[in-house]
């Protein structure tokens, strides 16, 4: 399937907010709150980047990463997600597409590193992995995931940015 990944523009945002909840609609493990963390995000500029994925002009896949603190005191490592395709589009490299292109921006912005709370399967393809070091506060150790971009894995507890918390 041919598709275009871009930065979001604000034509973007009703769109986005579209593919979030049809994509996690019928996921038991969501909380249904995944527009409403973008959108808190987005208002506290602090989307580092998001990105669309369009096929013949229409937003199908979007992507976000925004800035995360570790307790240790390491900077520049950034979160994943949410991450999401219309289901009709899953399954066709699109959500691959976003996580690479994403991860490829990154390390073009000198991040140091990047984390998510995934499912274990999927996201190893891409290098994350555990790591006993690193915890996010009431998150299994086992989806729980970071991607070290310069060999350094922080150590201690991530918190990921307030608009996490967004409820609606």
């Amino acid at each position: 399937m041919k598709f275009v990944i871009r930065n979001e523009t604000a034509a973007d945002v009703e769109a986005i907010a579209e593919v979030t909840v049809a994509a996690f609609k019928t996921l038991d493990i969501s909380q249904h709150t995944e527009q409403f963390v973008i959108a808190a995000l987005r208002t506290a500029n602090a989307l580092t980047l998001s990105l669309v994925a369009e096929v013949d002009g229409r937003v199908v896949g979007h992507i976000a990463f925004s800035p995360v603190t570790m307790s240790d005191g390491t900077q520049n490592w950034y979160g994943l997600g949410p991450v999401a395709v219309l289901p009709e589009y899953q399954r066709q490299g699109i959500g691959k597409g976003l996580i690479q292109e994403g991860l490829s921006r990154l390390k073009e912005m000198n991040a140091q590193g990047c984390c998510l709370v995934g499912h274990p399967e999927y996201y190893r393809q891409f290098g994350f992995e555990n790591s006993p070091r690193l915890v996010l506060e009431g998150v299994p150790q086992e989806v729980f995931f970071a991607l070290s971009f310069d060999g350094h894995i922080p150590q201690g507890t991530v918190t990921f940015h307030d608009g996490f918390m967004a409820a609606g």
